[in-house]
């Protein structure tokens, strides 16, 4: 079997991966734009603090976030490189004693269903404060043990180096999906073809222009996000735990010194690929509010990425309806790192007609709310 992708971020290299070392002929294409989301992301791996109510997803972000252990063993055996990956634990910090005596009980409910979340530990401040000392004296913490975080540049490369290994190609540029009498045949880079059995869209915020010529209407907007990168110099950070402060930032220590503050979310920022006086002064402000101790370290970098936005939290994961043969995986949000690599094994799964771990049904793209189609245009 021969497939075409077209979006080589997690969640197309890990389909790339999981096809080829099934057998299948795989061609990735990807444009190479600034902005993907995998390059901007910040890599924690915490789903079980999830307050959502659609189970569905839950399901499918813990099962992404359980997924690891495996898919790194098999990124080993085909020499794929480090991913960054490494479960230092996660705590979510308030000085809001109700705050946290709700957290810790939420916890322990899901901890009944997840043992994978490991322990579930009450700190004080100056517990918490041992664990991660930049942090703010009066600040109390909720620790996760199962949390982890993982690099998502690292993560792509290592999938696209194992999809290699197993026989991929990786060929740069940007593609056209091609159809044929309402079935997708393949896809075209400038003047070259690429025939295929099928195809796969994977190009995050891009899928709506590459999928609008065949029909096919994805509910998916790019969002905005800023996110800084710092550096403590001569500080063993490897094993600090993620910082989930209540709202949507975050502190997410990396080996080496370096520290991630995040980010915003910039709903209708379209492409606009810039670092915005706001978008810094934002993140700066957030992460130093929580921890004041990193007011020292060094400004290395910020990174901007468009997450792919989707009409509710589920993702599409599935056969496009109307277009035999062209099947997408987009909408995947700030939970992409962690749920693309397992949502990467479902689409080739599916792809190859086999079961899987997780049912793709409540993520189909025919579903309600899901991708909308109507005539298509013929790309030839």
């Amino acid at each position: 079997m021969r497939v075409v992708i077209v979006g080589a971020g997690v969640l197309g290299a890990s389909a790339a991966f999981h096809l080829a070392r099934e057998g299948a002929e795989v061609i990735v294409i990807d444009a190479h734009l600034d902005g993907r989301a995998t390059a901007a992301g910040a890599g924690i791996i915490c789903p079980w603090l999830n307050g959502g109510e659609d189970m569905d997803f839950y399901r499918l972000y813990v099962g992404g976030a359980e997924y690891f252990p495996d898919l790194l063993k098999a990124l080993a055996e085909a020499g794929a490189g480090d991913t960054g990956y490494r479960r230092s634990g996660a705590m979510l910090v308030s000085a809001e004693t109700a705050e946290l005596d709700w957290t810790e009980q939420f916890a322990a409910r899901r901890q009944a269903d997840s043992p994978s979340m490991g322990v579930v530990e009450r700190l004080s401040p100056p517990q918490a404060r041992a664990r991660f000392p930049p942090l703010r004296a009066d600040l109390g913490a909720v620790f996760v043990g199962g949390g982890a975080r993982v690099d998502g540049r690292r993560l792509a490369a290592a999938l696209l180096t194992a999809a290699r290994h197993h026989g991929a190609t990786v060929v740069q540029g940007h593609a056209a999906v091609m159809t044929r009498d309402g079935r997708a045949v393949g896809a075209r880079v400038g003047a070259e073809t690429y025939a295929a059995d099928a195809v796969i869209v994977t190009a995050g915020a891009w899928a709506a222009e590459l999928l609008r010529p065949l029909g096919a209407d994805v509910p998916v907007q790019p969002q905005r996000g800023q996110i800084v990168h710092l550096a403590l110099e001569g500080v063993d950070t490897a094993r600090w735990p993620v910082i989930l402060p209540p709202g949507e930032h975050y502190i997410v220590p990396f080996d080496g010194g370096r520290i991630v503050c995040g980010a915003t979310r910039e709903t209708g920022s379209g492409f606009d690929y810039r670092v915005t006086a706001a978008g810094l002064a934002e993140v700066l402000a957030e992460g130093l509010r929580i921890a004041p101790g990193l007011g020292a370290a060094t400004m290395v970098e910020t990174r901007i990425g468009f997450r792919p936005l989707g009409a509710g939290p589920r993702p599409v994961l599935g056969w496009v309806p109307g277009v035999e043969g062209l099947a997408v995986g987009n909408g995947l949000g700030a939970a992409g790192l962690t749920i693309g690599p397992l949502a990467g094994r479902m689409l080739a799964e599916l792809v190859l007609g086999r079961p899987g771990a997780l049912d793709p049904g409540p993520f189909d793209p025919g579903r309600r709310g899901g991708l909308q189609t109507g005539a298509p245009v013929v790309v030839r």
